[in-house]
C-alpha cells in the first residue's frame, strides 16, 4: 500500500475514509474527501488499476488548485494511499463502495469490506438505483449501511442523495448529513425505492428523449436545448447520458422496468446503441460524438 501523512483537517468528516473502486465515480469520491480533509485510501482490483486510480485523483487535484484550492497538490495527495488489498480497510471509519452496478458484484464487494471493517464503523453503497435495503440483507452489521450515492462529475455536483435502509439506524442518518455538509454539498435524504428519487427522475425524463429522438420528434441538440433553455437544467437528458454512459442508463433502466412496469422499458435506440459499444463520452460516441 502507498503511505500516506495521517492529519484530518475537518472535524466535519471521519479521519479515515475509503473507497472500493478508482473509477471515474470512485476516483470523485476520493477526491471530493480529499479535499476537504479527509485521509483516503482507494482499494482496487490490482496495480494497474490502483496506478490508474492514483493518477485520476492527482488529475482532478491539481484542477482543484487552480481553481482557487489552497495548498498544494503534494499537501492533499500526501493524504491518499491506494491498494489492492481489502484488509487496508481496517482503520477506515468510513468506506464508500463504487463499483459497477451489478448486483452480484455489489453484494460480493460489500461482504468482502465489511469482514475487514471494525465493529462501528459505517459501510455505505453508491448505487444509484439498487435496493439499499436488499444489500444490508446479505451484511452482519445492516445497521452500519446506508447510500450514499454522488453525482458524476463529483466535484461540479453539489449533491449526495442519503438513501436509507429499513436496517439503517436512525442516528447514522443525522451523521451522513453532516459529512455531506462538510464536504461543502447538499444532502437529499430518501427512503429506500427503486431508483431512489434522482435515478428514477432523470432516466424516466431521458428515457422519454430517447423515445422523441427515435421518433424524429427533434434532433438530440434540440430535444437537449429544450431542457436547458425551457427548464433551466444544466445539461440536456441526451447529452447527461452521454456523460454517465449509455451502458450504465440501460442497466438501471432495466433494474426499474422490472420494478416499476413497462414506463421505464428501455428504448430500442439505448440498446442499439450500447450493443455497437457507443457508451458516451468514455468511448467517443453515444447520442453526441465526444471525438
Amino acid at each position: 500500500m502507498t503511505t500516506m501523512s495521517t492529519r484530518n483537517t475537518n472535524p466535519a468528516l471521519p479521519a479515515r475514509v475509503g473507497v472500493l473502486g478508482g473509477g471515474r465515480m470512485g476516483a470523485g469520491i476520493a477526491h471530493a474527501f480529499l479535499i476537504h480533509g479527509a485521509d483516503v485510501l482507494i482499494v482496487e482490483r490490482d496495480e494497474p488499476s490502483a496506478a490508474a486510480a492514483r493518477e485520476r485523483v492527482a488529475t482532478a487535484v491539481g484542477k482543484s488548485i487552480d481553481r482557487g484550492l489552497t495548498g498544494t497538490a503534494a499537501d492533499h495527495l500526501a493524504r491518499l494511499a491506494v491498494s489492492t488489498a481489502y484488509a487496508d480497510f481496517g482503520d477506515r471509519q468510513l468506506v464508500v463502495e463504487a463499483v459497477p452496478e451489478i448486483w452480484d458484484l455489489k453484494v460480493s464487494s460489500l461482504q468482502a469490506v465489511e469482514a475487514e471493517l471494525a465493529g462501528d464503523a459505517v459501510l455505505a453503497s453508491n448505487t444509484s438505483s439498487l435496493s439499499m435495503t436488499g444489500l444490508a440483507g446479505h451484511l452482519v452489521r445492516p445497521a452500519n449501511f446506508l447510500g450514499l450515492h454522488f453525482f458524476n462529475p463529483v466535484p461540479a455536483s453539489t449533491l449526495i442523495e442519503v438513501v436509507i435502509a429499513e436496517t439503517t439506524r436512525p442516528e447514522l442518518v443525522d451523521t451522513a448529513r453532516g459529512w455531506v455538509a462538510g464536504l461543502g454539498k447538499t444532502a437529499v435524504v430518501v427512503n429506500d425505492a427503486p431508483g431512489f428519487a434522482s435515478s428514477r427522475l432523470g432516466v424516466a425524463i431521458a428515457l422519454e428523449a430517447m423515445r422523441m429522438l427515435e421518433e424524429g420528434v427533434a434532433s438530440a441538440e434540440d430535444i437537449d436545448n429544450a431542457m436547458v433553455l425551457g427548464y433551466k437544467h444544466p445539461t440536456g437528458p441526451l447529452k447527461t447520458t452521454d456523460i454517465v454512459g449509455l451502458d450504465v442508463r440501460l442497466g438501471i433502466a432495466e433494474y426499474l422496468h422490472e420494478q416499476l412496469g413497462e414506463r421505464f422499458a428501455p428504448p430500442a435506440i439505448l440498446r442499439a446503441k450500447v450493443e455497437a459499444g457507443d457508451l458516451g463520452r468514455k468511448t467517443g460516441k453515444g447520442f453526441y460524438d465526444w471525438s
